[in-house]
């Protein structure tokens, strides 16, 4: 490795922005500090530097190079395809290229401009899909059978790597129809396979994987494994097809589909076609605002010209086409120390590492602390404090360690204890499952739960702070939320500083709570792998929680967003929480989710409500019936910003935090930012909030004359 230090590189990316480098000697250690990188990340080994970084010495080298020209060396990443990665002895039949980079909307709109420019007349179309975190590859089929497979290598020549193909889910052996084509693409692992593959490879004595594209990039190179660690594989280019089937990369892409193999296009990330760059520009804030949700790892957007006169006018330089751009997101994954390991109790008795952190930045947001699972996951990243450590933050998720770079660990780390009691309690922990609880369960944490239970997003009992709480469960006067609606202003009054008047105010507020939704008791009982979003379409979906707890894991699988997985871990939080349910009931709160109508099934019994019908009645339903999607964004006169999106539940719609072409309706209130914006440049129906108060009102009231004027 170079002289030039990493970790001291400030991660600017944009080379207009970038300091060059003062003398010849900085230049050239960046370059081979870059080189070095590369052969690493090429090798599917490890990560030496992360994203962020190596996109600043990429940068830094850039500005070095536009400032002296004369210092430039073919060893450069400006110069050289692939620079740093091993070559291969399979050529590749044309060069597999790099792809310039731009970091943002200015950068897109640059090129878009200087293509324009290039070809004396406006783009014909563009494509934007996700630039995949993986390993680059040629796939070449003979009568519709894969003949070889070939690792990107140096852009020039690559390793034969056909017998790794089995591993690959989304590139057939066999395709539907008997045709001679060479498909390029990326092999990668989405988080499932990371999941799987490491378990595999710590299970056999080896070493997590990192990350997920270190993880790929080892696997399809490995020979000799014992085990076989799952891949999967988008297309992203054709050769050879006809020209009546290659007039347009969108179209190309189709026929690549119509073969059997997987494309984007397929995938929940999607493909868009855009006319116009400003339609691009929307694509790409899409796909980054969608990235975390995408089961993959995503590092940004590719652009491309659709049509092939463009691209073929266009043409390329030395190492990279003129015709395509990538639009580099946020870097998600950083390096930094782990200075620390603390151990967190949940409200439900779940025992947690966290990590915490030097300060970092990652997706644009500064980075304390990260989860690490659970300690099983711990033990096998063999993650210790003191080691320079991968962070990963894609979209909303939640900050996590991925791995550490074991050859820099201090020589004085030691592996982490596990607690043997619980920290809180000091009861004994189940260590079955791969999250370790209290035995004790939600009775280890009663003041959490029951304070999570009477917050705003929860059942809302105003005057039930956290102070009350803990003297009520020291006291033993509350176990369990059913037990907050036995209290009267006599039992409060003996609290400290509690007057009668408090008191009273607060039996009014636990007694007025009864009245709540049911997506709001579901909230608030904290049922373990939900939360606001999902306690609400639980609540529409089943309507009461009769329905909800008579269910079956199939049953609860029939819920948008619950899996396998979710729907065992909720079927048995519920047989749990069963016994608190009927106290519940029994002191009459309410157990019904108004407007809900049951799923059609035997044996279950009709939602008890008198609210608005569901399907057509509901005004924010499409003409099928299926729910519009709709974003609230800004303030709604009248509500916080989680009771805008239980109104958009309430009537019929499907709540969003993303604009993109698929949204129905953007509710704009005051305060609103980009969202708005972005709306306005999609041509979406926009609703201004106190419209939107109104539509709600009278939908409550059951004025559809109302409901249709406000919506006309």
């Amino acid at each position: 490795m170079s002289s030039v230090p990493p970790a001291e590189v400030d991660p600017v990316v944009d080379a207009r922005l970038a300091e060059p480098f003062p003398d010849e000697a900085g230049y050239r250690d960046a370059v081979a500090a870059i080189r070095s990188a590369a052969e690493a990340y090429y090798a599917g080994t490890d990560l030496v530097i992360d994203d962020a970084a190596y996109d600043a010495l990429v940068a830094r080298v850039a500005a070095t190079e536009a400032a002296r020209p004369e210092w430039t060396v073919e060893a450069s990443p400006t110069v050289t395809v692939a620079a740093g990665a091993a070559g291969g002895d399979v050529p590749h039949s044309t060069p597999m290229l790099s792809l310039d980079n731009v970091f943002d909307d200015d950068g897109l709109r640059g090129w878009a401009g200087r293509l324009e420019k290039l070809l004396g007349r406006p783009v014909g179309g563009f494509t934007v899909e996700p630039k995949i975190d993986g390993m680059a590859v040629s796939a070449r089929y003979v009568d519709g059978r894969l003949d070889r497979l070939v690792t990107r290598g140096d852009g020039l020549a690559g390793e034969d790597v056909t017998p790794q193909s089995r591993l690959v889910a989304g590139l057939p052996v066999m395709m539907a129809e008997p045709v001679t084509v060479e498909v390029r693409g990326e092999v990668f692992m989405t988080e499932a396979d990371f999941e799987r593959a490491n378990e595999l490879r710590t299970g056999h004595g080896e070493p997590p994987f990192a990350n997920p594209r270190s993880g790929a990039a080892g696997t399809l190179r490995a020979q000799d494994r014992k085990y076989d660690a799952p891949l999967s594989f988008f297309a992203y280019s054709v050769q050879d097809l006809p020209a009546a089937e290659h007039d347009s990369h969108s179209g190309a892409m189709a026929r690549v589909t119509a073969l059997g193999l997987a494309t984007t296009g397929g995938s929940t990330a999607g493909m868009a076609r855009c006319e116009s760059v400003d339609e691009v520009v929307a694509a790409v804030r899409s796909l980054g605002a969608r990235r975390g949700e995408l089961g993959f790892a995503v590092d940004g957007a590719v652009v491309k010209a659709d049509k092939a006169d463009d691209r073929n006018q266009a043409g390329s330089s030395s190492r990279a086409p003129r015709w395509a751009i990538a639009f580099k997101f946020p870097a998600d994954t950083r390096t930094t120390i782990l200075e620390g390991i603390e151990v967190q109790v949940g409200r439900t008795g779940v025992i947690t590492p966290v990590a915490v952190l030097a300060p970092v930045q990652v997706g644009g947001v500064v980075v304390t602390s990260a989860t690490l699972h659970n300690f099983g996951d711990l033990v096998r990243r063999d993650v210790r404090v003191g080691d320079t450590v991968f962070v990963r933050r894609a979209g909303d998720v939640i900050p996590e360690i991925t791995g550490a770079q074991h050859d820099a660990r201090p020589a004085d780390a030691v592996p982490f204890e596990p607690p043997t009691v619980c920290p809180r309690c000091g009861g004994d922990i189940d260590t079955s499952q791969k999250r370790w609880r209290c035995l004790r369960g939600r009775a280890c944490g009663a003041a959490e739960a029951l304070g999570y239970f009477a917050a705003r997003d929860s059942m809302d009992i105003e005057g039930l702070g956290d102070t009350i709480i803990r003297g009520l469960v020291a006291r033993g006067l509350v176990v369990d939320p059913a037990d907050l609606y036995d209290l009267d202003v006599e039992t409060l009054e003996q609290l400290d500083r509690l007057g009668r008047t408090s008191a009273t105010k607060l039996v009014d507020n636990i007694r007025a709570s009864k009245e709540k939704p049911l997506s709001r008791v579901l909230t608030g009982l904290g049922v373990r792998m939900t939360g606001r979003s999902m306690s609400r379409r639980l609540a529409r979906h089943f309507a009461t929680m009769q329905n909800l707890l008579a269910a079956d894991i199939e049953a609860l699988q029939q819920v948008e967003g619950v899996g396998p997985e979710r729907a065992t871990v909720i079927a048995a939080e519920l047989v749990e929480l069963a016994p608190v349910v009927a106290k519940l009931i029994a002191r009459g709160v309410n157990m019904v989710e108004p407007g809900a109508t049951p799923p059609a099934a035997p044996g279950a019994a009709p939602a008890t409500d008198s609210g608005a019908d569901s399907g057509a009645a509901l005004p924010l339903r499409r003409p099928d019936g299926t729910p519009m999607t709709v974003v609230v964004t800004g303030s709604v006169p009248g509500l916080t910003r989680n009771e805008g999106n239980e109104a958009v539940e309430e009537l019929g719609g499907k709540s969003s935090g993303s604009v993109s072409k698929k949204t129905d309706l953007v509710v704009v209130g005051d305060g609103a930012g980009t969202k708005a914006a972005k709306a306005e440049e999609l041509g979406l129906r926009i609703l201004p909030s106190d419209e939107f108060a109104k539509l709600l009102a009278a939908h409550r009231a059951g004025d559809a004359d109302a409901v249709a004027t406000i919506l006309a």
